[in-house]
């Protein structure tokens, strides 16, 4: 027998992250997240999944992000009964984050369909539903960092602390397999070791295989303590209250808000020049917050850096949609955090549809912009975005400050890597976008280590020593796919240039010529 690992989401792009193993004993998911991005990619979440629900023993969870976490609840709705393992702080946060995430997607699906059925179209369903949530949560066991357990006939398990994000862990699997033990790494998402409010990412020495996100894999970042990183921050909100109007921050719910509000405040109160309201638009980060309390505590520094939200009086949480609406009256320097990070759902939209025009307005990004996704978009200098059908011009200041990235950096990246000893097998490359995954993988082939980088629904034949890579597999996407932008994203260009193009002629009589032309082309 023999013990396979496939990649079936996070391979050649930054979402979607899961991947299964087939044992001598049973078949696993190293997570189950959602698909992010551009809509080709996006589609796998409402697609049948690849392999048999119920045919599944048990789930290892890295952590709570929804690209990780986001589609548990479609799993247990379609057939798996097994336990999802996870931390303690992990399970808390998903608690919120999957209502959070159903809740979404019916709201989300019930705007489609009324579009839809104006168009005569066919209604699209949810993916899962909030009645998905509760049975999935259900499922968890709760784990300790560094307690090895039996998950299973013939596979042992530990946790350890990955420094990304509360809860969040690498986890180490050692699995009987043909006569010998195979022990695999996977890094999960890692942090740089210098978040002030995390531990540093550990694991294990010495493993047969490491699986190594790869998200920062191309670059490395300025290496900025907590004071370096406040006064990016203060320098940022310098420039966008001489703007005149409001700083806009699209925010991570689970964890970036927590630590840009406790940056936020602190500034203010260090420069009172700076001070203003901070508005936290994200019912998904209010009720984060209050797991960050119950379960903030770091013990690198002997407390909860969190308490200090508990009785900040100019942080005000907009919970209602008539809050969020009630913000169009406001003039003036103010800041707005809301989510979703990478501006594909929530209240962000809204926001950037009433401000992005406006001159005086800042935009600030604080992390990682998958390709295709609207925040990717605007750091890539696009004059006009399509925002829910409506073509809006960008004016405002686009920023960006990426110290506030909870990835490991590619020097963090490889760092972690050595730390770890030696690798037997092989180091194979995932959660990272093409140029990412290259860079890395030059980086470390160069430093001596063998190296694989798996596309979509790949499939690994993997012994003490060796990652054999399986052919003739059938998988969703075609190879560099999954980071590409597709023709969603070419129609929504071609709109947007031909009003321009349109507006531009010189009389009705010409936009009348051009339009005939281009219905004969089709």
């Amino acid at each position: 027998m023999s013990l396979t690992l496939t990649f079936h989401g996070a391979a050649e792009c930054v979402t979607g992250s899961c991947m299964r193993l087939d044992t001598d004993h049973g078949r696993f998911l190293v997570d189950c997240g959602m698909f992010q991005g551009p809509k080709t990619l996006k589609t796998l979440n409402y697609e049948a999944f690849p392999f048999d629900p119920a045919s599944i023993d048990g789930v290892f969870l890295t952590h709570a992000h929804i690209d990780h976490s986001g589609l548990l609840p479609k799993l247990v709705r379609a057939g798996y009964r097994g336990p999802i393992y996870a931390t303690r702080a992990t399970r808390d946060l998903c608690e919120v984050m999957l209502a959070d995430s159903a809740e979404i997607q019916e709201g989300e699906v019930e705007h489609l369909n009324r579009r839809k059925l104006r168009r005569g179209e066919k209604p699209v369903e949810p993916i899962y539903s909030t009645v998905d949530v509760d049975p999935a949560l259900r499922l968890f066991q709760t784990v300790k960092f560094g307690e090895r357990f039996a998950a299973g006939p013939g596979m042992e398990a530990t946790w350890w602390p990955a420094g990304h994000l509360l809860g969040a862990a690498s986890i180490e699997l050692a699995i009987a397999a043909g006569g010998e033990t195979v022990r695999l790494l996977f890094s999960g998402d890692l942090g740089s070791g210098r978040q002030p409010f995390l531990p540093a990412p550990d694991g294990p020495r010495d493993v047969d295989h490491v699986i190594l996100e790869s998200t920062y894999g191309d670059r490395d970042r300025e290496d900025l303590d907590l004071e370096g990183r406040r006064a990016g921050l203060a320098e940022e909100l310098r420039a966008a209250q001489a703007a005149g109007g409001p700083l806009l921050m699209p925010t991570f719910a689970v964890g970036r808000a927590q630590e840009l509000i406790l940056d936020l405040l602190a500034v203010m109160d260090a420069d009172p020049a700076l001070a203003g309201e901070i508005y936290l638009d994200s019912p998904l980060a209010i009720e984060a917050t209050d797991v960050f309390l119950r379960r903030g505590w770091n013990p690198d520094a002997g407390s909860n850096p969190f308490e200090t939200l508990r009785h900040a009086t100019r942080l005000h949480h907009l919970q209602r949609p008539q809050e969020s609406d009630g913000l169009e009256r406001i003039r003036g320097w103010h800041v707005i955090l809301a989510g979703s990070g990478m501006c594909d759902a929530g209240r962000i939209r809204r926001h950037l549809k009433r401000l992005l025009w406006r001159r005086e307005t800042t935009v600030l990004i604080t992390g990682f912009q998958a390709a295709g996704t609207l925040g990717r978009l605007l750091l890539e200098g696009r004059p006009i975005l399509r925002i829910q059908g409506e073509d809006i011009r960008v004016g405002a200041r686009i920023r960006t400050l990426d110290a506030y990235s909870g990835h490991a950096d590619a020097t963090d990246l490889v760092n972690w890597l050595k730390a770890r000893g030696q690798v037997g097998g092989s180091v194979l490359l995932d959660h990272g976008e093409p140029v990412a995954l290259e860079a890395l993988r030059a980086r470390l082939a160069d430093g001596g280590w063998r190296t694989a980088v798996p596309a979509m629904d790949d499939a690994f034949v993997l012994t003490k020593t060796s990652a054999e890579r399986l052919v003739g597999g059938r998988p969703r996407l075609a190879p560099g796919q999954a980071a590409r932008l597709d023709w969603h994203n070419d129609r929504a260009d071609f709109l947007v240039r031909l009003n321009e193009v349109l507006q531009a002629q010189p009389d009705d009589g010409a936009r009348t010529a051009l339009l005939q032309r281009l219905g004969r082309l089709l």
